[in-house]
């Protein structure tokens, strides 16, 4: 039985993935002003130069339920349905791939439609993808059991080049900032084990953090042999070679999924910002 995935607009993929392995993707919305966007038509190039050029974050806001009624209205009947979304603490996605699935099973009870609310976003959900497609699992309960438990095990954590963004978006005042800012501190993040968004450390140098921030994958996971690492990065593709290639070198990872950040996580880990994501043991 063929079971067709879905994911938001926070996850970030790798170029074709979504294409390759036919993944429906529904999108999230991004706010500059009165101007509303969708993730999926706005390039990241230009994303970063409308960024940079407002004094204000751009507000995001998650898919309607409507959004997910009609993605899931477009597959065939007898065709289950397993969506991903980002962790629910940081958006009403989940809540609202939820309604819409409510919304379709009044009209079409007979439906299968699981919905996943994950502790993770941006490439932690590639890396749930791809555990998804590489399973060989064909039952959709199964599935959803296989990654609910995969899930518990995903490690996401985050590495900020600057705070202006978190500043701007009001995580961080302007006085703590300004002093990070003069100091050089960066900042080094996780998420929870309920998919919250804390500070683990704040370390002085760029090189350092980055340092740091391979040596705590070991906290997790002494060795990533057999297991999958996804990368994302915010416009700073070769510093995230770099980093790669460091966690390639002392932790021997099987697969490695290199992406690009998109809209959504890089709103507020601004430009040089790298978040890494990975099955703890």
């Amino acid at each position: 039985m063929k079971i067709q995935l879905i994911t938001d607009g926070s996850a970030d993929l790798p170029k074709g993935f979504a294409e390759k392995h036919n993944i429906i993707v529904v999108p999230l919305n991004i706010h500059f002003g009165e101007s509303e966007i969708r993730t999926d038509e706005l390039k990241i190039d230009e994303y970063y130069e409308k960024m940079r050029a407002s004094d204000e974050l751009p507000k995001t806001s998650a898919p309607s339920p409507a959004a997910f009624y009609e993605a899931y209205k477009q597959i065939d009947p007898n065709t289950p349905i397993l969506t991903i979304t980002l962790t629910e603490e940081l958006s009403t996605t989940n809540q609202n791939a939820v309604i819409g699935k409510e919304m379709l099973l009044e009209e079409e009870p007979d439906r299968q439609i699981e919905v996943l609310n994950t502790r993770t976003a941006s490439c932690g959900l590639a890396l749930l993808l791809h555990e998804a497609i590489h399973s060989k699992v064909q039952d959709l309960r199964e599935l959803f059991a296989y990654l609910k438990e995969k899930n518990e095990k995903v490690t996401t954590l985050f590495s900020l080049a600057t705070v202006e963004n978190v500043v701007k978006g009001g995580r961080l005042d302007r006085v703590r900032g300004a002093i990070a800012k003069t100091l050089n501190i960066k900042l080094l993040m996780r998420a929870s084990e309920v998919g919250k968004i804390e500070v683990t450390e704040k370390i002085r140098g760029e090189k350092k953090a980055l340092r740091r921030l391979v040596d705590q994958i070991g906290e997790y996971s002494s060795s990533l042999q057999g297991k999958t690492i996804a990368l994302a990065h915010s416009n700073c593709e070769e510093k995230a070679k770099d980093v790669l290639k460091n966690i390639r070198e002392k932790y021997a990872p099987k697969n490695e999924l290199l992406v690009d950040m998109g809209p959504l996580i890089a709103t507020y880990a601004g430009e040089g910002g790298i978040v890494i994501s990975f099955f703890e043991e």
